[in-house]
């Protein structure tokens, strides 16, 4: 295992317990505890985690794990995801994407469309996330409009008033959503108020909403409210959905696509 895949299971082992101690994470990844003493020393002075005698806690109260650490949990269900996605935007329209990695392979999806190879645009994409404006850049077709803002670390997206000004004047056919949580009686959710605020605007300038979110994220809460589940048109997710998740759904007039 990699430097990089190992402190990838190292955070992710750490967001879900809060705590980790040397032998039960080098029991768990099957290297040594000298090896996981030294990732420990060096994710800590990078202010991922905090050292204690025997292992290590998370950072500070509130904990969400940046995005270049995240792995490709639900790696699969995301790209069927994303490719579904991108198959409801029609070309010429005017998409805003939000940050996230299920949205990111959304974007990567629209990439390599054969029906978006060209045109004068072949999409408009307004997005406030740094890496995906970062690799949409190079396809001369699509017509990149990043907002203004200070970058978020974690999630290398943009927040604050500046990106309000640039989204208050601007009108989408479509928005696609990444969502920490979605749930039908506390609607969409993200970890971090600003980058709620952010994806709220987007969908108020939509003219409809598409959430991409694996089914582990369904019937979940969290801390900053983005939009109600009635202000979502399509939900997007993976087969693992149940029956009864989907009715709730359907129920608030939310069409579920499973796939």
């Amino acid at each position: 295992m990699s430097r990089d895949a190992r402190w990838q299971a190292l955070l992710e082992l750490l967001v879900e317990r809060g705590r980790l101690d040397v032998e039960e994470a080098a029991a768990e990844l099957a290297v040594s505890a000298a090896t996981i003493r030294r990732d420990f020393d060096q994710l800590a002075e990078q202010q991922m985690l905090v050292r204690t005698r025997g292992g290590a806690v998370v950072h500070g109260v509130s904990y969400e794990l940046p995005l270049r650490y995240k792995t490709a949990r639900h790696a699969s269900e995301k790209q069927r995801i994303a490719k579904a996605v991108a198959n409801l935007v029609a070309p010429g329209e005017a998409v805003g994407l939000t940050g996230g990695t299920t949205t990111t392979e959304v974007a990567r999806a629209l990439a390599v469309r054969s029906d978006l190879a060209s045109g004068s645009p072949a999409l408009t994409i307004v997005t406030n996330a740094l890496n995906i404006a970062n690799e949409l850049a190079v396809r001369p077709q699509f017509k990149i409009v990043l907002t203004g803002g200070v970058a978020r670390p974690q999630s290398y997206e943009l927040v604050g008033p500046l990106a309000d000004g640039v989204l208050g004047q601007i009108t989408l056919d479509v928005a696609v959503l990444g969502v920490v949580a979605l749930d039908v009686a506390h609607g969409a959710a993200a970890t971090d108020e600003a980058e709620a605020a952010i994806n709220r605007l987007l969908c108020e300038r939509a003219e409809r909403v598409i959430v991409a979110a694996d089914s582990s994220k369904l019937g979940q809460r969290a801390f900053a409210l983005i939009c109600s589940a009635e202000s979502v048109d399509t939900l997007v997710t993976d087969v693992a959905v149940s029956e009864d998740m989907v009715r709730r759904f359907e129920e608030a007039g939310v069409t579920v696509v499973a796939v």
